[in-house]
């Protein structure tokens, strides 16, 4: 018995950088109204700190203040592992001394619907390349 691909939206791996050593969870809730709101579920968090001049190590959650993760625990499904410390160390190459960076891997659950549709009809995405936010305010200012 042959089963149907479960169907998946587009998934971004999104890297924010923070300066010094400490999560405190800012982000927190602009992910948790994105989690319940249907537009995108976390598949995998991880976190990394560059202390002075060592290279990036990737935290355990245990490193984690126990406050932090408790926040996190409800927008993160579960954690599938698809994040590793590998990709830390690539996308953390160019970090500052004494910084941190989250990495996030979420679907794109509000696209989900549009995929289905689309491969339904034989089509496929031939580009999808999203679009600095800079470069989208220096057009919009120069439109003014």
């Amino acid at each position: 018995m042959s089963m149907a691909p479960i169907s998946v939206g587009p998934v971004d791996l999104l890297a924010l950088s923070f300066p010094g050593n400490h999560f405190k969870g800012e982000i927190i809730p602009a992910i948790q109204e994105l989690v319940d709101a249907g537009t995108i579920r976390v598949i995998d968090l991880l976190f990394a700190i560059r202390q002075g001049d060592e290279e990036a190590r990737v935290l355990e959650m245990q490193e984690v203040p126990s406050d932090v993760f408790a926040r996190f625990d409800p927008i993160v499904a579960e954690v599938t592992g698809l994040l590793t410390p590998d990709d830390v160390h690539q996308l953390s190459a160019g970090m500052e001394p004494d910084s941190s960076v989250a990495l996030l891997l979420f679907e794109n659950t509000w696209a989900t619907r549009f995929v289905e549709a689309t491969s339904k009809a034989g089509g496929e995405v031939v580009v999808n390349e999203r679009i600095p936010r800079a470069v989208i305010q220096e057009l919009t200012a120069a439109t003014v």
